[in-house]
């Protein structure tokens, strides 16, 4: 059975990412695709990479026909998605890529948004697209809340180490390297070639990034209590990619055991050999994960590192992994592309 989509948001990195994952996929055909600013304009003159594809015209979103379409992933700014997916036919099926509804109280949002939440009665119904930890739930949701990227890796990496109760929760310590297309395509001054290049840097420093919202409400909900990590990001010299070092209390070898009872079924979460670390480049355009545990030399100490794409895995693989749960698919559909390398 085929089915139609629209990708909303489309001359963005995130819905490039969706159109590439969707072109190969055997049971999806892109129905409309909308960018406001570019409307009128051709994929192929927006991203190259995608000429070879037979795609409509990007439009806006007003102006769409939404009858013939199962499901929408709306790849926009969190701002104006609130607005546009409330506006939807409710008979879409819709997957929001943007940090609009990821976060189950309206108070909690307008606090790290810093504004009121547009549709507070499609945050309640929203479910939370980590597809590992929620799969059941996507498969009936009407409305799926992709994760962030950061969030993603960090959860990969710690919740299955929290829900086990197998590390200190209180002495949790993540530093995570980011690519600049986490950043979006807009241009901003930081992000220009002489800025970033041969540098790295911290940003959002003291645990205010956005992403931290996310870390507070799964690992409080898992633990049942208030659990708050120390989280520093930075940026590197890198298109595309996430790597992730969490130092803990805990024992290594547990550690390893954990992640091989959680992930032993998950065909997207590779568990590395006892002190093999992944790399950005090893899972760079792919759905998978990395994960490696490498004990510390002081006893009771233990080093995790986890790796992703965060344009697939961290974004636009996640969301076809949803949409493929929420058809009705096989949930590996389109998805078992070998990374890229080097």
């Amino acid at each position: 059975m085929t089915y139609t989509v629209a990708i909303l948001g489309a001359s963005g990195y995130t819905g490039a990412e969706c159109v590439r994952l969707i072109a190969t996929h055997p049971n999806l055909r892109i129905g409309a695709l909308c960018a406001d600013r570019k409307a009128g304009q051709q994929m192929s003159k927006v991203f190259p990479h995608l000429r070879h594809l037979d795609l409509p015209a990007l439009q806006r979103i007003e102006d769409t026909d939404f009858s013939g379409i199962d499901l929408v992933f709306a790849a926009l700014p969190h701002g104006p998605s609130q607005e546009i997916v409330k506006a939807l036919p409710r008979d879409l099926k819709v997957i929001d890529l943007s940090a609009g509804f990821r976060l189950r109280d309206s108070a909690a949002f307008e606090q790290w948004y810093g504004q009121p939440h547009a549709a507070p009665e499609l945050q309640a119904e929203a479910v939370y697209g980590l597809t590992e930890f929620y799969r059941e739930d996507i498969k009936s949701a009407r409305l799926v809340a992709g994760t962030g990227c950061n969030a993603a890796t960090g959860q990969f990496a710690l919740r299955p180490l929290i829900a086990a109760g197998v590390i200190d929760i209180d002495d949790i310590i993540v530093d995570l390297k980011a690519g600049a297309s986490g950043a979006g395509r807009a241009l901003k001054e930081h992000l220009l070639f002489a800025e970033m290049f041969e540098n790295i840097k911290g940003y959002s420093l003291g645990s205010v990034h956005r992403h931290q919202a996310e870390f507070d409400q799964e690992f409080s909900k898992l633990a049942g209590r208030p659990v708050e990590i120390q989280f520093t990001p930075h940026l590197v010299p890198s298109s595309r990619g996430i790597l992730i070092t969490c130092y803990l209390k805990g024992d290594a070898e547990q550690v390893l055991r954990t992640y091989h009872e959680a992930y032993a079924n998950e065909p997207f979460v590779q568990v590395l050999p006892m002190g093999e670390a992944p790399m950005m480049k090893d899972v760079r355009g792919s759905n998978f994960v990395h994960i490696g545990v490498v004990g510390d030399r002081k006893p009771g100490r233990v080093t995790v590192i986890a790796a992703l794409d965060n344009l697939t895995k961290g974004s636009s693989g996640q969301a076809l992994q949803n949409a493929n749960l929420m058809l009705g698919l096989e949930e590996t559909t389109g998805l078992m592309l070998a990374p890229i390398y080097p």
